[in-house]
């Protein structure tokens, strides 16, 4: 496989998957604003979130993938699709159960992630009420991400990259509905995350029928390959448990404050997704199969030079999001949200928290790298002992940042127990060996960091220089503003990149042309 062409594919989807995601909170802004049934609504849809890093995309496919990938290898595509029947199988017949109990016991399940709200019985009921609604959700993602990692473990990544946008197309349908039959909008927004759930793992029934990996769906039963996917999901659900426990405790502080306060952080945290989707999954997604490729293969020297190239694909689109994001929150906040019920103090305090979010978005991106090393060596400890240390820094960041900050603080303390998980995360892969800079990263860097000071400078002169006309709430004034913002900024920042030799297009192009074995 091509890894920069499969990364390219990857960040392309969830390119269109993050426009139909705007599209989508533009209009949610619009509809429900930042006020009681938002946040009613953002929180039964955190609910089911809390717990799909456990059960999809973290702990399970981190220690799903690099079994398959051995499962292949080994015994070949037979085998390998046996134990992912067997897989489907066991997940299936644990969350269940899990999801009956939660939705019986879900007014319990709502005072413990926003104990806030139970001075707040309107707020609380229709928390409780949405909640059981999208909580089937859960079940619906996992299975999608199983289904993800086989594809993904043969190469396949374009149908799970694509999935994500059926989740928009049928969110904004649900929006359209809303306006044109009058329908209650936090309800009926509940029930189009759980429906497109659905139409996602039926999306990826068709696309592993057509790639010829369909899954098995056999009788739950605990066979030995199944007892070496608990043995490693065990400590990567504690990691992801650590990850998901952080969320938890954000939302339940932000249900303290005032009013709007959970909305702010989801508006902003919207947006700090994108930089991290398109680029921190997509790199993800794309180098766990490989690294645990040529790690079954005993292959060293390929799995430190996608290592580095990882590192240098993150880093070179990474950082000019962060600064852009830090540094252009306002006119970005103010340009997509603030209409409708969204007004201009709700950008103020969103534009803060996003500010704060993506200061951690390189370090983000960097501990997708690094875990993804430690994935596919099956050490999933060492990540979720260092999960575990970031997850106490962010509590207690957002505890004492909380106070002074609002809830700015919390977005703050996540970006801070981000750049502790990477320097753990890095200190340990190099005290055991697995990583080493090559010449071409350490060439690299310093002039990434010179063409990010140079973009900074321009960006920040635009957005002085531009305020004019995010004045009097012209929306197509607004957008001239904003593209304007970006576009030369982003100018800046690539004609650097080319000046100071940091990434040739030339190079660039090459590498997306070249074949590489697998």
């Amino acid at each position: 496989m091509n890894f920069a062409r499969s990364i390219f594919t990857v960040s392309s989807l969830t390119i269109v998957s993050r426009i139909a995601g705007f599209i989508r909170d533009a209009l949610t802004a619009i509809f429900l604003g930042a006020g009681h049934e938002a946040d009613a609504f953002f929180v039964a849809q955190r609910l089911p979130n809390l717990f799909r890093s456990l059960f999809a995309e973290g702990a399970f496919t981190a220690a799903f993938v690099p079994l398959y990938t051995s499962e292949l290898k080994q015994g070949g595509l037979k085998a390998a699709q046996k134990f992912a029947g067997e897989a489907l199988a066991l997940l299936i017949a644990v969350l269940t159960p899990f999801s009956i109990v939660v939705l019986i016991f879900m007014p319990i399940a709502v005072l413990l992630i926003a104990p806030g709200f139970q001075s707040q019985p309107e707020t609380y009921n229709l928390t409780v009420s949405f909640s059981r609604i999208t909580f089937p959700y859960l079940l619906l993602i996992s299975i999608t991400a199983l289904q993800s990692g086989v594809l993904n473990a043969r190469g396949r990544f374009g149908p799970p990259a694509a999935a994500p946008i059926a989740l928009n197309i049928v969110m904004i349908a649900g929006l359209l509905a809303i306006y044109a039959f009058d329908l209650p909008a936090g309800a009926t927004l509940s029930w189009s995350l759980t429906i497109s759930g659905g139409v996602q793992v039926l999306w990826l029934v068709v696309s592993c029928y057509r790639a010829g990996v369909s899954v098995p769906l056999f009788r739950p039963r605990l066979t030995p390959a199944g007892r070496r996917l608990f043995r490693q999901v065990g400590p990567g659900a504690v990691g992801a448990g650590a990850a998901q426990i952080n969320l938890f405790l954000s939302t339940i502080l932000a249900s303290l404050l005032p009013t709007g306060s959970i909305s702010y952080l989801f508006y902003a945290d919207r947006l700090n997704q994108l930089p991290l989707g398109i680029i921190g999954i997509a790199v993800a997604t794309t180098l766990l199969p490989l690294l645990s490729h040529h790690e079954a293969a005993g292959n060293v020297t390929a799995v430190r030079h996608y290592m580095n190239r990882a590192i240098e694909f993150s880093m070179v689109f990474g950082l000019p999001a962060a600064a852009g994001l830090v540094f252009a929150s306002r006119p970005i906040i103010q340009t997509l949200f603030e209409h409708g019920a969204f007004s201009h103090a709700d950008t103020i305090e969103t534009a803060n928290a996003l500010s704060a979010y993506a200061l951690g978005i390189p370090a983000f991106l960097l501990v997708k790298v690094f875990s993804a090393r430690f994935f596919s060596t099956h050490d999933t400890k060492t990540p979720v002992k260092i999960a575990i240390v970031a997850m106490v820094t962010n509590v207690a960041g957002a505890a004492l940042l909380l106070t002074v900050l609002d809830h700015v603080g919390i977005a703050l303390a996540t970006s801070i127990a981000t750049w502790v998980n990477f320097g753990l995360l890095y200190y340990f892969l190099r005290r055991k060996g697995g990583f080493v800079f090559d010449s071409k990263l350490a060439y690299r860097l310093p002039r990434l960091v010179v063409c990010l000071m140079g973009m900074i400078v321009v960006t920040i002169a635009l957005v002085f220089n531009m305020e004019r006309l995010f004045v009097g709430g012209h929306t197509v004034n607004e957008i001239t503003g904003l593209m304007l913002i970006i576009g030369l900024s982003g100018l800046v920042y690539f004609v650097l990149l080319q000046v100071t030799g940091a990434m040739r297009w030339r190079e660039a192009i090459a590498i997306l042309k070249r074949k590489e074995s697998e």
